[in-house]
């Protein structure tokens, strides 16, 4: 089909690019087919790109796409109460009850109360609601948690995260909150665990850190009688800890042999653990946690697992304002799929394009809104 040249102020939605699009970079900004969506206008107003090739026989017509797209939109807006669009404000409070009201169970688990799930899941099918909507929540959850009561807060948002890559997986609703959960019950065994062992600021033995492993068994001991959770959460449960290559505990299973369920909890355990400030550590970089993953536990996880972690930390929109590893804040201005970490930054003070798919040793710090 022949193409178009159209200046980017006429472009309409769904209109489609005829030829890759280059800005001064070794790979394409946008491809060849690309549809035109609103994020695409900022990139083409953060490149200066005033022109651009349309497939379009005509470009200027709104696609029934557009009108579709427009129309949800409306809907959307005209359904969002007052009351919807509080709870939405509202993150950091229902976050904070979940962690106090975790808390409170863990305390009577540990004086021998049964595990009621039914309550365990009221307090945090909310947050999940919140994550499913807002998944960018995730690279964040590390600045909400603390130091002292980590324990709490690594299960609330082991819950949330599992709920996020169930998501991005293809579970259907009610699977994502029964897998939400068995992740937010997956430490809960912690509560037989000696709390000197818990709550200890030099290394572990190996003695005490064989104590401390038994958790996962002590987790399905304490759910394995309800008949709230599917067979298949017990034995994730039970699994959560099991590496693919074998390195994992309590049966050092392999492969095959541990289920996909289990290695979203145990993908969800690790990520928080290692961006989460705690007693023998500052926080790290959710950004420079998920290369770690990638790279340094290689074999370990299930690489879909992973890829889904990947694609929602990274899920950057154009224009989100980050901090880098140097201290320095600029605005994301290009997300390249196959990098989705590591995107093209303008420095705020200076105006300068960083690519840090090039700048291996930068990293995004935090994300600032």
């Amino acid at each position: 089909m022949e193409h178009l040249d159209v200046r980017v102020s006429e472009l309409k939605l769904g209109s489609v690019i005829a030829e890759d699009i280059f800005a001064n970079t070794p790979y394409p900004i946008i491809r060849k087919d690309t549809k035109v969506s609103r994020e695409h206008f900022l990139v083409f107003q953060n490149f200066q790109i005033t022109k651009v090739a349309i497939a379009n026989a005509n470009p200027f017509n709104k696609s029934e796409e557009e009108l579709q797209e427009a129309e949800e939109a409306k809907a959307s807006s005209l359904s969002e109460s007052p009351s919807m669009i509080a709870v939405k404000k509202e993150f950091g409070g229902l976050y904070s009850q979940a962690v106090k009201d975790y808390k409170k169970e863990f305390i009577n688990w540990s004086s021998g109360s049964k595990v009621d799930v039914t309550k365990v899941r009221s307090f945090i099918m909310p947050l999940v609601e919140r994550v499913l909507e807002e998944r960018q929540i995730v690279a964040k959850l590390n600045d909400y948690s603390k130091v002292h009561d980590y324990i709490y807060h690594h299960a609330i948002a082991m819950g949330m995260i599992a709920g996020a890559l169930a998501q991005k997986l293809g579970f259907e609703k009610g699977q994502i909150m029964q897998i939400a959960t068995t992740c937010l019950l997956a430490d809960c065994g912690m509560a037989k665990i000696d709390s000197r062992l818990l709550e200890k600021k030099a290394a572990l033995s190996q003695h005490e850190f064989n104590e401390v492993k038994k958790h996962t068994l002590y987790s399905y001991q304490m759910i394995k009688e309800t008949p709230l959770l599917k067979p298949e959460m017990k034995l994730a449960i039970f699994q959560h800890h099991e590496r693919l290559d074998g390195s994992g505990y309590p049966k050092g299973e392999k492969m095959d042999s541990i289920t996909l369920i289990s290695q979203i909890i145990a993908v969800a355990d690790i990520y928080h653990a290692m961006t989460s400030e705690r007693i023998y550590r500052s926080k790290v970089s959710p950004f420079k946690v998920m290369e770690m993953i990638r790279e340094d536990e290689f074999g370990k996880f299930n690489i879909q697992v992973v890829q889904a972690l990947f694609s929602i930390v990274g899920d950057l929109p154009i224009g989100m304002r980050v901090e880098l590893s140097t201290g320095e804040t600029g605005e994301v201005i290009f997300v390249q799929q196959n990098v989705p970490t590591r995107p093209m930054i303008r420095i705020s003070t200076s105006g300068e394009i960083l690519d840090l798919s090039l700048k291996r040793q930068l990293y995004i710090e935090r994300i600032l809104g």
